[in-house]
């Protein structure tokens, strides 16, 4: 069986999908690892790190014809364009690929009979928590959204009493406390600043008190805020409206702020109005997490920064690949896991679809839109369960035809 990590192509995208590190684990799996030349460089690994793992260095055209799992960070948009007019039915993608956004990227997928797993839809149960690369790699833009906002603000976060007086600490509320804006509580706190924090789910109280920082509550019903996957639920013209109001005046006591609320598939919900804006301190800084799906605050624009009455307001995009190094770590370490899950001492490949992680993560596979969640956004009928589920193997084509005239 041949594994082939290819090299980022989309233009911000400096992560690479498998570490040296994972290399020398996985090749011990009867498997040859197969590296696009500079795959890693940008992530600080280079092509004699992969060789000294026990990889082989190639070309992208010989990886794409005789590997039988391609492997990539980020196959969303253009990239994604390029793979899928490569592959044929006997491979299999891995990578993100923003399935439920562009669900049409799966049926073109389906049509040349090509497989592909999506790594957004790694369902959040505990088995499957060490192949998650979403919280992985949000733990990543917590912690750098708050090292941007200090980086911008005008203020220190910590207290400091020096000669030349006393410095007040600086007030952060983090909106939305997933993964990321746990991190970036605990990364606020760490700096020194008063850190609130505020999420629709009522579960999520406890867990803001454990990175010391302090709940935002606030008067509204709260009973269906939260999906059976964990995430926030996206609420109705009314609820947002609402809530905007109730957090007004606190926004305005606040240096920065940091959102990070974002619902799979969907526009992100303005938390912070135009208005909003308008009663904040001069001075302030807004980094919203959510740019890439709309934002959360309604001046937001992606990969700009907009200053509003003295407000600035950032839109980064792909913001753990301003760690890549790190995030390269834990993106590859979440590969490896999905890898030994779908792949026997052996090096045999066996794509269990009575396993949850593998139907849930699985768009596209022999013809046919895997994935229960994908179906529902394409509105197709609940998929039949042939009797060889348990069994459905890619074929081990150790030199695949090539397709890339196709």
């Amino acid at each position: 069986m041949k594994i082939g990590l290819l090299k980022e192509h989309h233009f911000d995208e400096k992560r690479v999908a498998l570490i040296p590190a994972n290399v020398a684990r996985l090749i011990k799996k009867n498997l040859e690892i197969m590296i696009e030349s500079n795959a890693g460089n940008q992530a600080g690994f280079v092509d004699e790190d992969y060789e000294n793992a026990g990889a082989s260095i190639h070309d992208k055209h010989t990886i794409l014809t005789q590997a039988d799992i391609i492997i990539v960070v980020n196959a969303k948009g253009a990239p994604l364009d390029e793979l899928k007019n490569q592959l044929n039915n006997q491979q299999l993608l891995i990578g993100m690929m923003d399935p439920l956004a562009h669900p049409e990227h799966a049926q073109t997928l389906t049509s040349i009979g090509a497989s592909a797993i999506a790594l957004e839809l790694v369902p959040r149960i505990t088995r499957a928590q060490s192949m998650d690369v979403l919280s992985s790699m949000a733990t990543i833009a917590g912690y750098k959204a708050v090292l941007l906002a200090a980086y911008k603000a005008p203020r220190l976060f910590p207290m400091m009493m020096t000669a030349a007086g006393t410095l007040k600490p600086s007030r952060a509320l983090i909106m939305g406390v997933g993964v990321a804006g746990l991190q970036a509580c605990a990364t606020a706190k760490r700096l020194g600043a008063v850190v609130e924090a505020y999420d629709i789910r009522p579960a999520a109280r406890e867990q803001i008190i454990s990175v010391g920082a302090k709940p935002v509550e606030l008067d509204l019903e709260t009973d269906n805020t939260e999906t059976k996957g964990g995430y926030a639920a996206e609420q109705s013209d009314d609820f947002l409206k609402r809530q905007q109001q109730a957090m007004a005046n606190v926004l305005a006591q606040q240096d920065i702020i940091i959102t990070t609320a974002a619902i799979p598939g969907r526009t992100a919900p303005i938390l912070i109005t135009k208005d909003m804006v308008n009663s904040m301190k001069n001075g302030s800084i807004i980094v919203d997490l959510a740019a890439e799906t709309g934002g959360n605050c309604e001046l937001t624009k992606l990969n700009k920064e907009v200053k509003h009455k003295g407000v600035t307001i950032l839109g980064p995009s792909n913001i753990a690949s301003l760690a890549a190094t790190h995030a390269s770590q834990m993106f590859g370490t979440n590969i490896e896991h999905l890898l030994n899950l779908m792949i026997d001492k052996e090096g045999v490949l066996t794509l269990d679809l009575e396993d949850e992680i593998i139907r849930d993560t699985l768009v596209a596979h022999q013809g046919d839109i895997i994935s229960p969640r994908l179906r529902d956004v394409l509105k197709l009928p609940p998929r039949t369960t042939p009797s060889n589920d348990k069994a459905n193997h890619l074929e081990n084509n150790t030199t695949p035809n090539d397709t890339t005239s196709n």
